[in-house]
């Protein structure tokens, strides 16, 4: 074998994996079409943020990660929820505190992210990081996979890993289908500054056509700093995004229901389509599909790349146990029968959210608002809720 593992994919969630199955004594190869973007200000560079939570963290520092990303992080201590379609807004806090004795997780910028990353496994002998090269195809039997790539390379390897996104071209080799809601929605992610301090406070913001999320950042120039997730009808996004500075922050400033006072523009404006999107299987042979290869979600409650590190801790979890049975069909079996049950859950339940966040009706806005205050002012209620969002029992 050239290689015990190659992954497909270059992103936060790809080179998680190098890093974990590198510290844990594998060969990795990992591969992506194009170098990271590790700048905040360059062109392409990815301005969303990532809340790690506790789980994630856990795995991060098992992966040897955590060391080099902590003094970067920003912890999240406290979840609010506000409905604003009412004046004044109903707010609601969730406290990690009622659970633990740690924050709910902690925020990092996507392009520091891959930058500290890409900066960890080039420091790691069991890892060949090669940005810039694609997969090309994939050809499998019962002891080994041959991927072509895009340098003229065939690598012989006991798995692959597909962690490259919606599209995987690993996903489409092997024959796996998708099955794909579109809500007619897309994304604007930025950063801001705010005259309010945030206090380690991240705030979703509901009223109809999608939430507003502000998550904690360090302060930027001097002043308070989160970032936006700003969800909407896919025409508005469009619109907004091409206004100029003045009038867009005119209406993120409304559209915030000016719980942090007005809000400036600090950043570029990324603009992304909202979709649930779910793979028909999770393997194939000697191919396991993780992450965006897997699973995509609307940007509610921290989901998503935290089930993606849930799906590698899974993977690492089994390979560990069973060197010998690396990418063979039992332990690929064992991983779709222990992570495809909590992905179809997690997924209904985010998209449900997103349909009831969507809605401008009037009864509808009721129900949510009635639902909030129950969630919160009932305290068994409330920790199970945050329990459950952390993904596992805090500790």
């Amino acid at each position: 074998m050239d290689h015990d593992i190659l992954i497909s994919g270059g992103g936060i969630a790809g080179m998680s994996a190098a890093a974990a199955f590198g510290r844990a004594g594998f060969s990795v190869l990992c591969v992506d079409p194009a170098p990271p973007v590790t700048e905040r200000d360059a062109d392409g560079a990815d301005l969303r943020t990532t809340a790690f939570l506790q789980p994630a963290r856990d795995f991060l520092d098992r992966a040897g990660l955590w060391a080099r990303l902590s003094d970067h992080a920003t912890p999240l201590q406290v979840m609010r929820i506000a409905d604003a379609s009412r004046s004044p807004p109903m707010t609601r806090d969730f406290n990690a505190a009622d659970i633990s004795d740690l924050p709910f997780g902690w925020n990092l910028p996507n392009w520091l992210l891959r930058r500290e990353m890409a900066k960890a496994l080039d420091e790691m002998p069991g890892v060949d990081f090669r940005p810039g090269t694609a997969t090309k195809s994939l050809f499998t039997r019962t002891g080994e996979a041959r991927v072509g790539l895009s340098d003229g390379t065939r690598p012989r390897v006991k798995l692959v890993i597909a962690a490259d996104g919606r599209g995987s071209p690993m996903r489409q080799a092997a024959g796996i289908g998708v099955t794909t809601t579109r809500y007619g929605q897309k994304a604007l992610a930025f950063a801001v500054t705010h005259d309010a301090p945030h206090g380690n406070v991240s705030t979703e913001i509901h009223r109809a056509g999608g939430p507003f999320t502000l998550v904690p950042l360090p302060d930027h120039d001097g002043r308070p700093s989160s970032a936006v997730v700003w969800m909407m009808a896919a025409r508005d996004a469009e619109r907004r995004a091409a206004l100029d500075v003045p009038a867009f922050e005119a209406e993120m400033t409304d559209r915030s229901a000016g719980l942090y006072g007005p809000l400036k523009l600090a950043s570029k404006r990324n603009l992304w389509p909202i979709i649930t999107q779910g793979a028909e299987r999770l393997t194939a042979q000697r191919l396991a599909l993780v992450a965006e290869a897997a699973h995509v979600m609307p940007p509610i409650g921290a989901q998503g790349l935290n089930m993606s590190l849930r799906d590698l801790e899974t993977l690492l979890d089994l390979a560990v146990a069973a060197p010998e049975r690396l990418g063979d069909a039992a332990m690929l079996d064992a991983y779709e029968k222990k992570r495809a049950p909590d992905i179809r859950l997690r997924m209904s339940g985010i998209s449900a959210l997103n349909r009831a966040s969507m809605q401008g009706l009037p009864t509808l806005q009721a129900a949510r608002a009635t639902g909030l205050g129950l969630l919160h002012d009932l305290a068994p209620m409330r920790k199970a809720v945050m329990e459950l969002g952390l993904g596992a029992k805090a500790r």
